[in-house]
């Protein structure tokens, strides 16, 4: 999705302007506060994307909030299931279950990103697609090593008590469990537009720094919500939906929290911070 672009645009970001960073919001009510920070979760390293008031935050933080539990159990745990779950019957192909203008551009994307003859032949849509913007990410240098949660994690304090809103096995399921036309849906639109838009993924990265929230729904969610409405609810909505009950219970405590989820989760009327707006807190944010 990006390419060399990314160099054009790290450039870019470094002689910028430099107060632009990401957006944050913050939920109050009388007795707790609750930071909540969009992550990218892929970069590549040398962004200075760290907002203040996130760092200042998490100093005072009693607990952190990510998607999954951190460290390496989870990367074992999540890339086992992939590699259990994620691969068709012997008697299937994808380029069987694409159409031919999809199953021609799987073959170029193939060969695009060095990936071995038949290595995505063999994978259900949902890992295929997961298989790419990976081989996409290695290629331009970008890696969840320089993403926002392994920098955020290291770096907060040890008093702040790791928490997560899902285990490994649930976010495999979202992706696993989705109705194969809605995951083939959504593979053919990204091999789509690994042809037609190379710049997806600079542009995306871009509006992040910038805390350009307009643009970021028309990159982030708008494709695949158009793509595949089925899977926008399982991996967007339903999720956010969740989580929202989750930060609700906390917030009917007290003390402090950070937390740190998908950028595209936070966005539009039914992110988390506009349901939490709607239960009646305070949200101080885009």
């Amino acid at each position: 999705m990006f390419k060399l672009g990314l160099l054009a645009l790290t450039a870019f970001l470094f002689a910028g302007p430099a107060l632009a960073k990401p957006p944050v919001w913050v939920v109050r009510d009388a007795d707790s506060e609750v930071l909540i920070f969009g992550s990218v979760h892929v970069l590549p390293p040398g962004l200075d994307w760290r907002p203040a008031r996130l760092d200042q935050a998490l100093t005072q933080a009693e607990d952190l909030w990510f998607e999954l539990p951190m460290g390496q159990a989870t990367e074992t745990e999540i890339a086992g299931l992939a590699a259990s779950k994620g691969v068709l019957p012997n008697n299937q192909t994808l380029s069987a279950l694409l159409s031919p203008a999809g199953a021609q551009a799987l073959v170029r994307a193939s060969q695009k990103y060095g990936l071995a003859p038949g290595f995505l032949d063999r994978l259900e849509p949902w890992f295929a697609e997961v298989a790419l913007a990976g081989a996409e990410f290695r290629a331009a240098g970008a890696s969840t090593d320089s993403g926002v949660e392994k920098s955020v994690n290291a770096t907060a304090p040890a008093s702040a008590q790791r928490m997560a809103f899902e285990t490994a096995a649930q976010q495999i399921a979202l992706f696993d469990e989705a109705p194969v036309p809605a995951q083939l849906a959504s593979l053919e639109d990204s091999l789509a537009q690994m042809d037609r838009d190379p710049d997806a993924y600079d542009r995306l990265v871009a509006a992040w720094m910038a805390a350009d929230t307009a643009a970021l729904e028309k990159d982030a969610l708008a494709p695949l919500k158009t793509a595949s409405p089925v899977l926008y609810a399982r991996l967007v909505s339903d999720r956010n939906a969740a989580w929202t009950q989750v930060l609700d219970q906390r917030l009917k405590g007290k003390g402090r929290t950070v937390v740190v989820v998908g950028v595209g989760h936070l966005l539009t009327a039914d992110g988390v911070p506009a349901r939490l707006r709607a239960l009646g807190y305070f949200v101080e944010g885009p």
